[in-house]
């Protein structure tokens, strides 16, 4: 029997934060190529800053870590800050969950995320739940990152 659970990581473990180090830069790895963007600030992540991060950290586990989101609450607002799936489980639905239940348990709030604009399966995913484009911004020159809101 599989057990598949959705949790509270304890990034600060630094077991779970090499584990979070891996899947993020395996995924961020696909972004940057997507991008032609290698910056991404979470690709280069050191352990201690994933340790020392203010974020929440919610896993979806089946047998092993295959994704996390992390999130900030501020005054009445989510901040999706990340949200990855290690490569070896994308089109799995792991993303979808994690998305899932990050608005079940925040009914009310107001959310927002960024992803990268060439990052067509993250779009289509936030749209998916109702996600709404806001705005462009430059990252760098020539690449942009799109922010998407949604109020549940």
């Amino acid at each position: 029997m599989v057990i598949v659970m959705i949790h509270i990581v304890d990034h600060q473990n630094e077991q779970l934060a090499k584990e979070i180090q891996g899947i993020q830069q395996a995924a961020y790895r696909i972004e940057a190529e997507l991008m032609g963007f290698y910056g991404i600030p979470q690709l280069h992540e050191t352990i201690a800053q994933i340790q020392n991060s203010a974020e929440t950290f919610v896993g979806y586990k089946e047998e092993q870590l295959q994704g996390l989101l992390s999130y900030q609450v501020k005054e009445g607002e989510i901040d999706i800050h990340r949200l990855v799936v290690h490569p070896d489980h994308f089109r799995k639905g792991v993303g979808r969950k994690l998305v899932a239940y990050l608005l079940g348990h925040f009914r009310g709030y107001r959310f927002t995320v960024s992803t990268g604009t060439a990052n067509k399966p993250a779009i289509a995913l936030y749209k998916t739940f109702g996600f709404q484009e806001q705005r462009l911004f430059e990252v760098a020159p020539g690449i942009t990152c799109t922010q998407f809101s949604l109020s549940n």
